[in-house]
C-alpha cells in the first residue's frame, strides 16, 4: 500500500474536543505526530455529527486488535487496539473508524443476539469515513504533501464495497433472510457485515447527521429472546425524536416495519 511522508502540518478541525492518544510506549513504526493526524482526521468525519456528546480520552495502540476494550486504561481512558503500523494510513483509518463507531454507540458487554448489526454499522463507519476523508484530503489534507494520497483512501473503501455487492438480481431483503441466522451465530463475519454496510451506506451518506442516532443503539439491555425487529424497536424508542424516521427508513431495507 502506498504511504506518504509528512510535511508542513495542517491542523484538522474537530467540532468539539476529542482527546486521542496514540500510546507512545508502543512501537508504531511511524511518527506519533503523523499517526495522531490520521486518527484525528478519521474521527472528525464522524465526531462532527455528535455536537452534544463528550468522551473520555481514547488510548490507542498499534497492535493487539482491532478491538475496543471494555476495561478502561490507567487514567480512565477508553482503550483501542489496532492491527497496523508503519505509514499505511488507509488501514489506520479503516480500523480506527470501526472502533470509534463502537465507542460512539456506547458499546458494552451483553448477550445481544443481533450484535452483528452493530458490527455492520461499524464497517459502514469505516467506509463512510474513508470516502469522506478522500474528499477532505483532496482539499485540506493534514499535511499539504498528503493531498496526493486522497484517491488511495477512496480506493481502499471502494475495493471493499465492490467485494460486498450482491449477485445481479438478488434483493437485499432476500439475502438478509438467507443470512440472518449465520450472522446471529457469528457476529464478526466481516464478509456478511460488509454486505449490510454497503446496503446502508447510501442512507448515511445522504443524511450524515443521522450518525448521532447510533449513540442510543445500546441504551436498552436486550436478551437472546429479542427478534431483530424488537431490537430495532428498542433502538427507536430510546432514540431522539429527530432520529426515529431515519431508523424507520433503515428498517425498511430489511423489509421490517417498526411499531410506533
Amino acid at each position: 500500500m502506498q504511504a506518504v511522508a509528512a510535511g508542513d502540518a495542517v491542523v484538522p478541525v474537530l467540532s468539539q474536543r476529542l482527546d486521542l492518544r496514540p500510546d507512545a510506549e508502543k512501537k508504531w513504526d511511524a511518527s506519533i505526530a503523523d499517526v495522531r493526524k490520521v486518527l484525528d482526521s478519521t474521527a472528525s468525519e464522524l465526531w462532527k455529527y455528535f455536537p452534544e456528546h463528550k468522551l473520555p480520552p481514547i488510548l490507542i495502540a498499534p497492535k493487539g486488535g482491532p478491538i475496543s476494550l471494555y476495561d478502561r486504561g490507567p487514567r480512565g481512558e477508553i482503550q483501542v487496539r489496532l492491527d497496523t503500523g508503519g505509514m499505511h494510513w488507509a488501514q489506520y483509518a479503516f480500523q480506527f473508524a470501526h472502533e470509534f463507531c463502537h465507542i460512539l454507540s456506547g458499546f458494552r458487554p451483553h448477550e445481544n443476539p443481533h450484535h452483528w448489526f452493530e458490527e455492520s454499522l461499524c464497517e459502514l463507519a469505516s467506509l463512510f469515513a474513508l470516502r469522506r476523508m478522500a474528499e477532505t484530503w483532496s482539499v485540506t489534507p493534514p499535511y499539504p504533501n498528503w493531498k496526493s494520497f486522497a484517491p488511495h483512501l477512496k480506493e481502499y473503501a471502494d475495493e471493499r464495497i465492490d467485494k460486498a455487492k450482491l449477485p445481479t438480481g438478488q434483493k437485499f431483503a432476500d439475502w438478509f433472510s438467507e443470512n440472518e441466522a449465520a450472522m446471529r451465530a457469528n457476529s464478526i463475519d466481516r464478509a456478511r457485515n460488509c454486505v449490510v454496510a454497503v446496503e446502508l451506506l447510501s442512507l448515511f451518506e445522504a443524511e450524515p447527521k443521522m450518525w448521532e442516532a447510533v449513540s442510543s443503539l445500546n441504551n436498552e439491555k436486550v436478551t437472546k429472546l429479542f427478534s431483530f425487529k424488537q431490537y430495532l424497536e428498542a433502538w427507536r424508542r430510546n432514540s431522539a425524536e429527530k432520529h426515529r424516521a431515519f431508523i424507520d427508513k433503515l428498517a425498511e431495507h430489511f423489509s421490517i416495519e417498526l411499531e410506533r
